[in-house]
């Protein structure tokens, strides 16, 4: 059996590329197609594998300017050529599961979101004063058609399973493509998160500057607090985010995880204002028993418990925000390190590939295929 792996673009470890690791472990024989390969952003089992990209990776300085390209990229994606795979599992936020299967072959998709720039998402990024208005104007002419193609590119001819990583994910899926689709959540690297906890008095945020993020909240928020706020993290928005901050607001830029995971053990909470669709930095800082203050939308109700490993603000705005602080600051939660680090533990990798593998096999078996030769692919056989 030969197994196609798809994933949008690697350019960086973040959520989505730690559970696509997960997946090669899985298939640990498969090839890999992406839009664009940035070499040096991925770790090593990812980077073994054979790799093919789209003509954009030949394109001088796509890896700052690839996002410009979204409208060829549903013609990019279809342009891969899979026609010698029995297998295909894609990891999607943008347009990966839109890949054009052979007739008999199987598609499981792992939607980390639907589109999420031309959907729910397309005023975070492209309303009022988050872009320009000539990129506002373009995004707006292209959005239906975007839609459209996202639509079409995940029906049953094109995609057997779709897997959402949240039930947020799945409400955005039925919503979006009039598709159900079964839940199976994200993990934590919880091996990497053993330091004893040390509670300080810096808050931290850890993630990319874009838009839905919403970054821009907590500066305000603790820059009428006076508290200190720590950010890690890089992104389209750096600029203009550091122009807000104000004395007690401290950006440290990219950091390697050993330098991240010691900012997660000795802060005094993690500060989570953006809606996202499942969250991976929540599930570290509670693995470091680190609390987590987090907008009550998306996939962070789905991982953080208000009052126990954390605390939930709504509506999304600094007074909001400020008012969960000084509820944190207040210690009225009495939040306990063993109970925070145990809400963690509920998301393992090896649960999530566990459960993936057991949606892979529900396709294979609807598809009619012989059970034996999936198995031969998986340590779970």
């Amino acid at each position: 059996m030969k197994v196609a792996l798809v994933h949008d673009w690697l350019t960086g470890m973040r959520g989505g590329e730690y559970v696509l690791d997960a997946i090669i472990e899985l298939f640990p024989h498969a090839h890999l197609f992406t839009l664009l390969y940035v070499d040096g952003t991925v770790n090593k089992r990812i980077a073994q594998l054979p790799r093919q990209s789209a003509w954009v990776q030949r394109v001088p300085a796509a890896s700052k300017y690839y996002r410009h390209f979204l409208p060829f990229m549903p013609s990019m994606i279809e342009r891969f050529d899979l026609r010698q795979f029995d297998l295909v599992v894609s990891s999607s936020h943008c347009v990966a599961k839109g890949v054009l299967k052979r007739p008999g072959a199987v598609h499981v998709s792992y939607v980390h979101a639907p589109m999420r720039y031309v959907w729910s998402r397309f005023e975070d990024y492209f309303g009022p004063g988050r872009s320009s208005i000539p990129v506002r104007v373009a995004a707006t002419s292209l959005r239906g058609y975007l839609q459209s193609w996202d639509r079409r590119s995940s029906s049953p001819e094109r995609v057997d399973r779709l897997v959402a990583n949240s039930s947020f994910t799945a409400r955005e899926i039925l919503h979006a493509y009039g598709r159900e689709a079964p839940v199976v959540h994200p993990f934590a690297d919880l091996a990497r998160f053993r330091r004893p906890h040390g509670v300080g008095d810096v808050y931290l945020m850890v993630g990319a500057f874009a838009p839905n993020k919403r970054v821009d909240i907590a500066i305000e928020a603790f820059n009428r607090l006076r508290l200190p706020l720590v950010i890690v993290g890089r992104g389209q928005q750096e600029g203009a985010l550091r122009s807000l901050a104000g004395p007690t607001v401290t950006f440290l830029g990219g950091l390697a995880n050993e330098a991240i995971d010691e900012l997660y053990a000795r802060a005094r909470a993690f500060v989570f204002p953006g809606i996202e669709d499942f969250g991976i930095t929540p599930l570290e800082a509670m693995a470091s028993g680190t609390p987590v203050i987090a907008y009550a939308e998306g996939g962070a109700r789905e991982s953080v418990v208000d009052g126990e490993s954390g605390v939930f603000f709504s509506p999304q705005t600094a007074e909001a925000l400020i008012a969960a602080v000084q509820r944190v600051e207040s210690g009225s939660d009495g939040f306990s390190e063993t109970r925070i680090r145990a809400r963690a533990a509920e998301f393992t990798r090896e649960r999530f590939q566990q459960r993936f593998l057991a949606e892979v096999r529900v396709a294979w078996a609807e598809a009619g295929k012989d059970p034996a030769a999936l198995g031969s692919a998986s340590p779970f056989a």
